[in-house]
């Protein structure tokens, strides 16, 4: 194909800077691996981990589930990184070529729902923190931690409108600086934190803690199941960065960086954080009594003021900083992707941050129960949005995209298909999603509920290969390519947000290959 000298003018209805293809890349193996220590690092994480310890299943059993299912997330983010990684786009765009360029405000809207629940969540987890800690400095306090205001006392509203400032403070920084937020102060901290709770209850109980041994005495063949289950909810609850990772593959100098950082932050530190967060959990039974799974309460029972304020504080600063990385880079993105003239990436974090209050996310977040069908429901919807993306880059498309063409509402665009929409891909998630959410919500089917997302993913992506047959690129051209595609966006310089230094114009004029 010939490189036509003029610059294809990108629509502003689907542009702006931060949307455009990465033109810094610095985010090398370090960044990636502690991206994944910020995300693991969750209290909720913490908390998952040590509620099937508590629920009867041996220790080391925990340990095996979660690799198996860290290891399987380990394998998905590998294939969603290399087309991130290539196209230099984050998700909502890189959805366009399987949606189209308008179509892809369905998956991106979708996704952004669930991270903005995710993103209140872990604001309200990390406002019990700051609860603990004001009470630790001015017991008077607590005869306001006592009456209820949906379903937060007034101490807990403060707490939780402190959270929600200070995260507003980060996300007006941009990529660059949340990068580098979480490569020094997330991860490592609640590193130290839980280690020294570990460390401190082993030698508490004297070491007498079992790691073979069930607290429930669960049968075999429910030990099982409860494992299989542990192994589908762990794939469930990282579907939404498989979906996302675009958002931080688009920022690697090369595939080594993110293949890399995903190895030792998935399946080497997820299972190790498990390890710790069991031992502690076990510690607990023995020094206290009860199994504590929660590390703020846990702290809060040592009962020593200044482990209960360094613990404290530790959990409030790693937990904003997790929130930032994990919960909000994608909603802001796919907020923004809604109308680019208008919403940048910072605007678009800001409708994140006011809808995370509005959904009450203690409510969602009430019980085990609760928990067990909210990630249910996550990968009802997810997966089916996964297997589309990965089976158009990598069955359909054979990893050849049009990047330019990402951005063009012209109607003989290679994405726009019907009036900016893809009526295959539609056609493939509205079945998948009604099945897996079934499966999920509908009390009868409770035994598959946790496996939902697996039907889910297997039938959309089905029906998308077979309804995209006549569209495949041929298997013959070779193999998916590696190289970075290039672009030859080439927008006014009046259309680009303020902070057009993160993420701004486009790279080297070259044609896009296989275009």
């Amino acid at each position: 194909m010939t490189t036509s000298p003029q610059h294809p003018q990108p629509d502003p209805r689907l542009f702006n800077a931060d949307l455009a293809p990465a033109p810094e890349r610095t985010w090398g193996t370090y960044s990636i691996f502690a991206l994944w220590m910020s995300d693991t690092h969750a209290i909720s994480n913490y908390a998952f981990a040590a509620s099937l310890f508590v629920l009867g299943l041996p220790a080391w059993e925990v340990f095996l589930a979660l690799l198996v299912g860290i290891t399987i997330v380990y394998r998905l983010m590998n294939r969603m990184g290399h087309a991130g990684h290539r196209t230099g786009v984050p998700y909502p765009v890189l959805a366009r070529a399987s949606w189209g360029v308008y179509g892809a405000n369905i998956p991106a809207l979708l996704r952004a729902v669930m991270a903005v629940a995710w993103y209140g969540i872990q604001t309200w987890l990390a406002s019990t923190a700051v609860v603990l800690l004001t009470l630790q400095i001015a017991p008077g306090l607590e005869v306001y931690n006592r009456n209820s205001v949906l379903g937060l006392s007034t101490l807990g509203w403060v707490a939780f409108m402190v959270m929600w400032g200070l995260q507003a403070v980060l996300l007006t920084r941009g990529m660059e600086f949340i990068r580098k937020v979480q490569d020094f102060a997330t991860g490592p901290v609640v590193w130290l934190v839980v280690l020294a709770l570990a460390v401190y209850l082993v030698v508490k109980a004297h070491g007498e803690i079992s790691l073979t041994r069930s607290l429930t005495g669960l049968s075999g063949s429910a030990q099982l199941h409860q494992s299989l289950i542990a192994v589908s909810l762990t794939v469930a609850t990282f579907l939404t960065l498989v979906l996302n990772y675009a958002d931080f593959a688009r920022f690697t100098p090369d595939h080594r960086s993110y293949r890399r950082g995903n190895l030792i932050g998935l399946p080497v530190n997820f299972t190790a954080f498990a390890v710790v967060a069991v031992l502690v959990t076990a510690g607990t039974i023995a020094v206290f009594g009860e199994a504590i799974y929660d590390p703020v309460k846990v702290i809060q029972k040592i009962d020593d003021p200044v482990v209960t304020v360094i613990g404290a504080l530790a959990f409030i600063v790693a937990t904003i900083g997790i929130n930032v990385v994990a919960n909000f880079v994608s909603p802001a993105y796919d907020f923004a992707n809604l109308a680019p003239k208008y919403l940048d990436f910072k605007r678009g974090g800001m409708i994140t941050a006011v809808l995370a209050v509005v959904v009450m996310p203690w409510k969602l977040y009430s019980s085990a129960l609760v928990i067990q069908y909210f990630l249910g429901a996550l990968g009802a919807f997810l997966g089916p949005l996964v297997a589309i993306l990965l089976v158009d880059y990598y069955l359909v498309r054979r990893g050849r995209i049009d990047v330019d063409a990402l951005f063009s509402a012209d109607a003989a665009g290679a994405y726009f298909y019907r009036r900016g929409y893809n009526p295959k891909a539609v056609i493939a998630f509205l079945p998948a999603a009604a099945v897996s959410a079934a499966l999920a919500l509908v009390p009868s089917f409770d035994a598959l509920a946790p496996f939902s997302w697996i039907f889910g993913m297997g039938l959309s992506g089905g029906i998308y290969a077979a309804v995209s047959r006549r569209g495949r690129v041929p298997a013959g051209t070779g193999p998916i390519p590696d190289a970075i595609i290039p672009a030859q966006l080439s927008p006014a310089a009046g259309d680009r947000p303020d902070d057009a230094r993160v993420a701004g114009p486009a790279v080297a004029p070259v044609a896009a290959e296989g275009s």
